[in-house]
């Protein structure tokens, strides 16, 4: 999630933690709404003229849109719509292809090195599933309160394949800081297996070898294997645009979100649509 989301939800939590129950006062931006956005005012006043039937069956359907509404609206503005300059950068050194599916929370990367095949695959869910500071740390500067946020550990995995050769290797990792740790190497003699997302294959894998860990290997063999992923592309720079690139996509995943469950909930029902 952006920086701004994740500072704006930890206030939110210590408000609810200090505040009465009775007397819980809303976020600024929320209570502030009537000046900021004169025109949500306005179909505010509105929405409470209208009968609760106008949104599905529900007598909280007009508050949930409202709110969806003043969320919706308020990460639209904080966003900026121009592709960041990270992301050009990263297309327009042309070694990474990224494939990325509207809707779905995983991302993947390709690229062809020599006759090999090398997919990278991660998750914004890491994201979102991330640890929250808790309350009373929040005494840390701003500057460190957006370190930490933009240091949320992703979960990584790379599968190397060879044109006209059996298996595959497949490198399960945590991305963090600008560095991949590498957590265990694991080789397939079934390259499909290897590198397939299908429930069937992940049930397959689950009871195979999947090689030491690799922090149990001799020194030697790790610098040796850390100089085959260098060499590949998997280094420093893709390490710091994976977290950023996460942080994005999550962004828009949210917006989409707001906006798909606001639909639903401003969905008429058959009853309402007769009656208007």
């Amino acid at each position: 999630m952006s920086a701004t989301r994740a500072l704006r939800q930890l206030t939110a939590v210590s408000s609810r933690v200090v505040a009465k129950p009775a007397s819980r006062s809303l976020p600024l931006r929320m209570s502030m709404t009537a000046w900021r956005y004169p025109r949500l005012s306005c179909a505010t006043t509105r929405a409470f003229s209208l009968s609760s039937a106008r949104f599905s069956e529900g007598s909280t359907d007009v508050l949930l849109s409202q709110k969806l509404a003043e969320e919706l609206k308020y990460e639209k503005e904080a966003a900026d719509e121009s592709e960041p300059e990270f992301l050009k950068t990263f297309k327009q050194q042309g070694i990474w292809k990224i494939e990325d599916i509207e809707g779905n929370d995983e991302v993947t990367l390709t690229r062809k090195f020599g006759n090999e095949s090398i997919r990278v695959m991660f998750s914004i869910a890491d994201i979102q599933n991330a640890e929250e500071p808790e309350f009373g740390q929040e005494e840390e500067s701003d500057s460190e309160e957006t370190e930490n946020v933009r240091s949320y550990p992703i979960r990584v995995s790379f599968s190397i394949t060879k044109e006209h050769a059996q298996g595959s290797i497949n490198v399960d990792t945590m991305c963090q800081d600008g560095a991949f740790i590498v957590d265990n190497i694991s080789y397939y003699p079934d390259a499909q297996l290897g590198s397939e997302l299908t429930a069937e294959a992940d049930w397959k894998r689950r009871g195979l070898y999947i090689g030491p860990q690799f922090e149990t290997l001799d020194v030697s063999v790790q610098e040796e294997f850390e100089k085959f992923l260098q060499e590949r592309g998997i280094n420093e720079h893709l390490a710091l645009f994976i977290p950023d690139y996460s942080e994005l996509k999550e962004q828009k995943e949210y917006v989409r979100w707001l906006e798909n469950v606001k639909k639903f909930v401003d969905c008429l029902s058959p009853v309402a649509l007769t009656s208007t």
